[in-house]
């Protein structure tokens, strides 16, 4: 009887935990001391941006921080719609030498209120025009959110004298992102529509080029994306793209990389992988597939394929570099892929056009520097 008592008393402990009075604050306060409000109930208003491989809440001004934006999670079980098209995580392997000791987190629950199924439809309606935009939705949405801060003082992979990661570093995409918001409500809610006109006036006149999901068939974007690699004999940086995919390895291969396919909203499990790995680490690619015909796919394993070959084996110097980096360059070879592929135009969640067949020889390269910058800072809330 006692034993009953004292789990019942336990379990009033957890409710009483999950319903604590909510801290107000803001965006910009957390991301410049995050450790400081790790595991406690925040309410802070900003905007959320579902992006490509963004699903993060940002406030209306500049921060100021490599990383500007909280990374925001559904809790488990939720089966919301909105979020990233595509992300690239990284966890201990069976076979990790190092210590490994998942975090113990209070449970969240979310309240699936009109309010939160509003704000997931938002964030979840897809842009419908004529270019092929990855990742592109309607709106973004502001809101005030309430959920649970999980937090890391430094969201760096650490790595020994070998450069063998040794910590697995924050949340959300590559692991980059030092806060996290588990969300529990949402109200207060405000669409803002995004201006695509960039990208529409680039293919006016002429019959859409991209039809979208959802795809017919069965497709190996893997084995797609490298004959495409494999046939860029003389492009420059031809062999960067090849390096990128070969990550993936070949089919039945147990080579430390896992492609899921599902939904990128929901708090992922934080624990030690099934499967061995060649350095005891894996690293997995999440794709939503509603999301991303076959094209995109293709695209897809490129980028992620980037953002994984820099993970594993990062340039020299580059260990430490802020994640506007990695995506700047993971985005140059999607970039160079969907030329290779013969897109016409590729646009940019944000409504940034990345690429247009039609500018001007001389005048590509400031074009696509110009609208990745702006991308990332703007939309994806990144600095250099």
């Amino acid at each position: 009887m006692k034993r009953v008592l004292f789990l019942g008393l336990l379990l009033c402990g957890f409710a009483v935990g999950a319903k604590a009075q909510a801290v107000d604050t803001d965006v910009c306060s957390i991301v410049k001391n995050p450790a400081s409000f790790n595991g406690k109930i925040v309410r802070i208003k900003g905007i959320a941006v579902a992006g490509y491989d963004e699903f993060i809440i940002k406030d209306a001004t500049v921060c100021g921080f490599p990383v500007d934006g909280i990374w925001l999670d559904y809790p488990t079980g939720t089966h919301g719609k909105a979020g990233a098209v595509a992300l690239v995580t990284v966890q201990p392997a069976r076979n990790y030498s190092g210590p490994y000791k998942a975090p113990a987190r209070t449970p969240v629950v979310l309240d699936k209120s009109k309010d939160f199924k509003q704000f997931d439809s938002l964030l979840s309606a897809p842009h419908k025009g004529m270019a092929m935009c990855l990742g592109c939705v309607k709106s973004t949405v502001s809101a005030t959110f309430v959920g649970r801060l999980d937090a890391v003082a430094s969201p760096s992979l650490k790595r020994d004298k070998d450069g063998k990661i040794t910590d697995f570093g924050g949340f959300g995409n590559a692991n980059a992102y030092p806060a996290r918001l588990v969300l529990q409500s949402v109200s207060a809610i405000t669409a803002k529509d995004i201006d695509y006109s960039k990208q529409e006036d680039a293919l006016k006149g002429e019959k859409p080029s991209y039809s979208g999901p959802p795809n017919s068939g069965m497709f190996d974007a893997i084995a797609a994306a490298q004959k495409l690699a494999a046939g860029m004999v003389g492009v420059p940086a031809a062999d960067t793209i090849q390096k990128d995919v070969a990550v993936f390895g070949k089919s039945g291969e147990h080579n430390g990389v896992v492609v899921n396919y599902g939904n990128t909203n929901e708090l992922p499990k934080e624990e030690v992988a099934s499967k061995d790995s060649p350095d005891g680490v894996q690293y997995n690619l999440t794709m939503n597939l509603d999301r991303l015909d076959n094209n995109g796919q293709v695209l897809t394993i490129v980028h992620g394929g980037h953002h994984i070959s820099d993970l594993k084996s990062p340039a020299p110097g580059g260990e430490a570099a802020p994640l506007f980096v990695g995506e700047y360059n993971a985005w140059t070879m999607t970039v160079l892929t969907a030329v290779m592929s013969g897109q016409k135009t590729l646009g940019l969640p944000g409504g940034d056009l990345v690429w247009n067949s039609a500018w001007p020889q001389g005048e590509r390269n400031d074009n696509i520097d110009k609208a990745l910058r702006d991308y990332l800072a703007n939309t994806a809330a990144l600095s250099q």
